[in-house]
C-alpha cells in the first residue's frame, strides 16, 4: 500500500481503506453538495451573521439531518457514516455543521429516545425532512457548565404545565418551529416540547457574534407559557436524559473539528506551494515543512480517534467519557492546527477569501459549547480517579 501523496484531503494512515463503500458514498455525496450549494453562500452568510437557510431543504432531501436515527423514515445511517457527514459539513462551516447536530441530536434525538409515541409520529420525519425546524433549550445565563443551576420551571396545574424562565445560546431558535426545553418540576427535571409559537414565548436573536456567525443564535423567555400534558417527553428521567442528548451532539463535534481542520490544512498547503519568498515557494523552507509535518500528525491522531469511537458507538459500548476525551481532544487539536494555518497564511489570512480564520473564528466557540475543554478533561478525570471535581 503507498501512502496517499496528492489527495486534497489528509488521510496519511489511509483510514479511509478501512470505510464501506456505503461510507464512501456518503463521504462523496456530502462533499458535492458542499461545493456545489453549500460553499458559494457561506462566506456572505458569515459576513451577514445569518444562516444559508435555502440550504435545509436539500439538507432534507439528502438524509442529512437526523441521519444515524432510525425508524419512522429517518435515514438510519451506521455511526461512522453519520460522523463523515458532520466532518463534511464542517469543512464547510461550524456553523453549517451546528445546524444540522442541534436538529439530529439535539431534537430528534430525545423526541427519538425520550417520546412518547404521537410525539414521535408527529414530529420525527418533518424535522428529518427539515419542514420544521427544532431548538434545544437547556443552557441558562447562570447556568453553563452548571445545568443543574437552572432556573427555568414547569409548574404542575393538573389539566396543563405552566413555563417560566429563559435560555440563552440557542441554535436555530430564530428559525425552530419547536424547542425541547428543559426544565424543573416538583419531581425534577424533565424535557418539554414547546410550540415557538406558543403565547407567553419571546424569541430574541443575539447579535454580534465574532465566532460562529452562519448560525443563528437566540435567546427564549417563557412568561406563563401554558402547555398541554402531552407536552412532556415522558421517558425523559432528571438531568441525565439532557446530558446523554449531549452525548450525541459532542460524538458529531467530535468528528465535524476534524473537517475544519482538514479545510486549513489543505488551504495552507496550496499556499506554501504558490507562495514565493526569498526567491523560493515557502514550502521549501524547514519551519514551514516542520509545521505542516505536525499538524498532519495532530489531524491523522484526531481522525483515528474518530473512527474508534465510531466503532464503539456503533456496537453500543460507547461510554460517555469517551465521548468527553475525543470532543476536547479533536477540539483542541482543530483550533490549534487553524491558528498555526492563519500565521502561515501571514497578512492574507486575515482576508475572508481565505476560509482559515473564519474557521479559527468558528472553533473559539465550537470548543467552548457542549462542555468547555476543562469540563471534558474533568469528567475524564472523575472516570479515571472515581472521584467527581466539579
Amino acid at each position: 500500500m503507498s501512502l496517499p501523496h496528492s489527495s486534497p484531503i489528509p488521510d496519511f494512515f489511509c483510514i479511509k481503506d478501512l470505510w464501506t463503500d456505503e461510507q464512501r458514498l456518503v463521504e462523496k455525496t456530502v462533499q458535492e453538495f458542499v461545493a456545489n450549494e453549500a460553499q458559494p453562500y457561506i462566506q456572505d452568510a458569515f459576513r451577514q451573521e445569518t444562516f444559508p437557510s435555502q440550504l435545509i431543504p436539500k439538507l432534507g432531501e439528502l438524509g442529512l439531518i437526523g441521519s444515524n436515527l432510525t425508524g419512522y423514515g429517518l435515514p438510519g445511517m451506521d455511526q461512522i457514516s453519520y460522523g463523515i457527514v458532520m466532518k463534511e459539513l464542517e469543512r464547510c462551516d461550524s456553523g453549517l455543521r451546528s445546524f444540522a447536530s442541534v436538529q439530529g441530536a439535539l431534537v430528534m434525538y430525545p423526541i427519538h429516545a425520550f417520546g412518547s409515541e404521537e410525539q414521535k409520529q408527529e414530529w420525527l420525519s418533518p424535522l428529518a425532512k427539515g419542514e420544521l425546524i427544532g431548538c434545544f433549550g437547556l443552557t441558562e445565563s447562570e447556568g453553563g457548565s452548571d445545568p443543574s443551576a437552572m432556573k427555568t420551571k414547569a409548574e404542575d396545574k393538573a389539566d396543563h404545565w405552566l413555563l417560566n424562565g429563559a435560555k440563552m445560546w440557542i441554535t436555530n431558535g430564530n428559525l425552530a418551529s419547536i424547542a425541547v426545553v428543559w426544565a424543573k418540576t416538583a419531581d425534577g427535571v424533565h424535557g418539554f416540547l414547546v410550540p415557538m409559537k406558543a403565547k407567553g414565548l419571546k424569541v430574541t436573536k443575539m447579535i454580534g457574534k465574532l465566532s460562529l456567525r452562519a448560525s443563528v443564535t437566540s435567546e427564549l423567555y417563557f412568561d406563563n407559557v401554558k402547555l398541554p400534558k402531552s407536552a412532556i417527553l415522558p421517558k425523559a428521567r432528571g438531568l441525565k436524559s439532557a446530558l446523554a442528548c449531549l452525548s450525541q451532539a459532542r460524538y458529531g463535534i467530535a468528528w465535524g473539528v476534524i473537517g475544519a481542520a482538514e479545510t486549513c490544512f489543505d488551504e495552507v498547503t496550496a499556499y506554501v506551494k504558490e507562495r514565493i519568498l526569498f526567491g523560493k515557494p515557502l514550502a521549501t523552507k524547514q519551519l514551514i515543512q516542520r509545521k505542516l509535518a505536525l499538524m498532519l500528525s495532530k489531524i491523522t491522531q484526531a481522525q483515528l480517534l474518530a473512527y474508534r469511537l465510531g466503532q464503539l458507538k456503533q456496537s453500543g459500548s460507547l461510554h460517555f467519557s469517551q465521548v468527553s476525551l475525543a470532543k476536547q481532544n479533536n477540539c483542541e487539536v482543530a483550533l490549534e492546527v487553524a491558528r498555526t494555518c492563519r500565521d502561515m497564511l501571514g497578512a492574507n489570512g486575515i482576508m475572508d477569501e481565505y476560509k482559515t480564520m473564519r474557521h479559527m473564528c468558528n472553533l473559539e466557540t465550537v470548543s467552548t459549547y457542549e462542555g468547555t475543554s476543562d469540563i471534558h478533561l474533568l469528567i475524564m478525570g472523575s472516570h479515571i480517579t472515581g472521584t467527581p471535581a466539579f
